[in-house]
């Protein structure tokens, strides 16, 4: 695994939070408020896409390293009904792997100020898991799948669990795990051919589709701009084969610019993280499965959490912690400056 860094980023600096307001919301320097939670539960996935990680996986945490159930909960809890929080969205790794997968999503639905959950998987157990999940509590899911051809997605993944994934999609579809969203990364010479094919496939099963733009967040670190297939790129096949017009709906902080297709009501998503940042709406908090706070996806920079809440910290002192770090969030993620660094640790380490 040569060329692989997953050392943790360094600890935040201290912040001066004299001018921050008083409130308990999850304010930043530029007026921006974090609504929006992303939960990674582990960094184990059971698929190995190259554009996330080597062939023979990457050196996983160790159980103790990981939040345990209550943890999670506390901190979960902490965020939603102390800071305002009103969204969460559990990923990984593969969410999936995680045991207490159905008593984490059950916990925080339980929550007196319920937030919306949602869950970002390869969808590979999601056949098994969807029902239990919709019990549990869970609104909608978000299922990673690249390509609709079984060859290429061996290929991509190195694991032939296409029929999985398909098994999964519909499975949410019938427990109305809705809307059901296709994330789809398009990579040049072996699956940006397929965007019509993809489109048609998701709107014939009612799925919503987006493509993402592939970002640098590889544990190898090969992520190189100019072979990324753009969002100008992406639209061009597109319009190719379909009428497209910008969705008037309003966007808010989405991160999907969203166009209708031949008119609507079906719509096609596109996330220009690289091209064309959303970094100004951005209203997202994330914890790490290892109990680190960041305040921004390529953040080199953490804020234990774990640390201070094993040593008996009250919440009180976690609410602080994580205001401090919120309010020191960057404007942007500074791709386009000549000082950008990708962050040390991939992104089945940080959560999507």
């Amino acid at each position: 695994m040569t060329g692989v860094d997953l050392g943790i980023p360094l600890v935040r600096r201290t912040t001066d939070t004299s001018a921050r307001p008083d409130t308990s919301q999850l304010v930043d320097r530029f007026g921006r408020v974090a609504t929006d939670m992303r939960v990674s539960l582990i960094d184990k996935c059971n698929l190995r896409c190259t554009y996330c990680m080597p062939a023979d996986g990457l050196p996983w945490l160790k159980r103790a390293e990981l939040l345990d159930t209550a943890e999670m909960n506390r901190l979960i809890r902490i965020a939603v009904e102390e800071l305002g929080v009103t969204t969460v969205r559990f990923t990984g790794g593969e969410p999936l792997l995680r045991q207490d997968l159905v008593d984490i999503i059950g916990a925080t639905a339980a929550l007196p100020s319920r937030p919306t959950t949602s869950l970002t998987t390869n969808g590979i157990n999601l056949g098994s898991f969807a029902e239990p999940l919709v019990r549990a509590g869970l609104n909608r899911v978000n299922v990673s799948l690249d390509t609709l051809d079984r060859e290429v997605f061996k290929q991509l993944t190195r694991r032939d669990r296409f029929d999985d994934v398909l098994d999964g999609l519909a499975a949410a579809k019938k427990m109305r795990l809705e809307p059901v969203k296709v994330n789809a990364v398009l990579m040049r010479g072996i699956n940006d051919h397929e965007a019509g094919d993809l489109l048609r496939f998701c709107i014939e099963r009612g799925y919503q589709l987006r493509f993402i733009e592939q970002m640098p967040l590889d544990a190898q670190h090969d992520w190189e701009r100019d072979k990324m297939i753009t969002a100008a790129e992406i639209l061009d096949r597109l319009s190719a084969e379909f009428s497209l017009t910008p969705d008037v709906a309003e966007r808010g902080s989405a991160p999907a610019e969203r166009w209708l297709v031949d008119g609507g009501p079906a719509t096609v998503g596109v996330i220009a993280s690289v091209t064309r940042p959303f970094c100004a709406a951005c209203d997202r908090t994330r914890l790490t499965a290892d109990g680190q706070l960041r305040s921004c996806l390529f953040s080199t920079t953490e804020t234990d959490l774990r640390g201070p809440m094993r040593a008996g910290a009250d919440d009180a002192e976690l609410i602080r912690l994580w205001q401090e770090t919120m309010w020191a969030k960057a404007a942007g993620h500074g791709m386009d400056s000549g000082e950008f660094a990708q962050p040390s640790r991939p992104m089945s380490a940080i959560g999507g």
